[in-house]
């Protein structure tokens, strides 16, 4: 019996099966993969080198929308160009983000962002504390503003605990999407606005 005309496995398969299974469940392990695949768990080995190597291929598809901003951008423009792409990204695949922030990042995409984010923050004169503490910043915020995409329509019970300052605030939300991309675009805002060179 010959080799069949096209693998049965390769990186783009076994990346698209996990991202299924993610979405499903939050989460995969190689048996269930393997299963998905209708393949043995061995036969996963000839092309990762485990379930680590597989969260980096998910980070990877998850990252490679991101469009990096040309050269002599703003660098506030800059940074709110990659940020914007990577929420977006991000929120294509919510249920990703626990997955992915558990583990270090080994990526060339992720890593691809990070070295232009630390190139435009450096040029414009930040020191190298700051410009981690600014990355650090800008990944907390947009990973959970990705999150937030995935919210329920109504975020908060409508409970009798809701306070009237509170539900005066409720009151001034459209729908879910129109909620959350203000409320990205108003944090983006203030979040640039207080980052300077020291």
């Amino acid at each position: 019996m010959g080799r069949p005309p096209k693998p049965l496995l390769d990186l783009d398969r076994i990346t698209s099966a996990a991202l299924d299974l993610v979405e499903e469940s939050g989460g995969f392990t190689m048996p269930q993969l393997a299963k998905k695949l209708k393949v043995s768990p061995s036969s996963l080995y000839n092309h990762v080198s485990g379930r680590d190597d597989i969260v980096e291929l998910l980070r990877g598809r998850a990252m490679s929308d991101v469009e990096m901003p040309e050269a002599k951008t703003p660098w506030r423009d800059a940074v709110a160009q990659i940020a914007r792409g990577y929420r977006g990204s991000y929120g294509r695949y919510p249920r990703l983000i626990p997955l992915l922030t558990a583990q270090a990042v080994n990526n060339s995409a992720a890593f691809g962002m990070y070295n232009t984010l630390a190139k435009v923050l450096t040029d414009a004169g930040f020191s190298a504390a700051d410009v981690l503490r600014a990355i650090t910043v800008l990944d907390s915020f947009v990973l959970g503003s990705a999150l937030d995409l995935a919210a329920p329509d109504a975020p908060w019970e409508n409970s009798a605990e809701v306070g009237q300052e509170f539900r005066a605030a409720l009151d001034t939300a459209g729908t879910r999407e129109a909620r959350s991309e203000d409320a990205f675009e108003f944090g983006l805002h203030a979040l640039l606005s207080g980052l300077s060179p020291r």
